[in-house]
């Protein structure tokens, strides 16, 4: 039955790592390339969001949905980024995610929105007691995380779907200063 469980799993994650994996595999090359290291230590935008929805690819009775996640990024004008996130995790614990990453530029319109995919890299606490196992390399209770993410920016308001590993995907949204 394990097996057979496995399987039915990998057939719910499969439309969406696909999806993922063709609009990456989509995008220009240029899209990819980086400026000169290391990143400038300048200022462009500070980044303010909140979650708006979360869905787990295979719910359990003890996650919890509601992450109530508040961030705040800093982008430098070579589209790097620092940034830090507040946030419930899947069993209503509090957490933080403290991370770095930059911005890909994938299309952009003449009316202003733009679409970007979005790679962040970091640590992440909170994942506690009987819970501490449920994400990988977590044994003191910190844990290395990676999240990509697709998002649109239209003026000042952007949007974002973040893909956290297997487990499930939140939709965020936020206002640029």
């Amino acid at each position: 039955m394990p097996f057979f469980d496995l399987q039915l799993r990998q057939l719910r994650l499969s439309p969406w790592m696909g999806w993922l994996a063709g609009l990456l595999l989509s995008t220009p090359a240029t899209a990819f390339t980086l400026p000169d290291w290391p990143p400038a230590l300048e200022w462009d935008h500070t980044l303010v969001q909140t979650s708006l929805y979360t869905r787990h690819f295979s719910p359990d009775p003890e996650h919890t949905n509601q992450q109530d996640l508040i961030s705040i990024e800093l982008h430098n004008p070579d589209r790097w980024l620092a940034g830090a996130a507040w946030f419930k995790n899947s069993f209503d614990q509090p957490s933080w995610y403290f991370y770095a990453g930059r911005e890909f530029p994938l299309w952009q319109t003449d009316k202003g929105l733009n679409v970007r995919a979005k790679l962040t890299g970091g640590l992440l606490r909170g994942y506690q007691g009987e819970y501490r196992d449920k994400i990988p390399f977590n044994h003191l209770e910190i844990a290395p995380a990676v999240l990509p993410s697709i998002g649109v920016q239209w003026g000042r308001f952007e949007s974002d779907l973040i893909v956290f590993g297997t487990a499930g995907m939140m939709i965020s949204a936020g206002v640029r200063f």
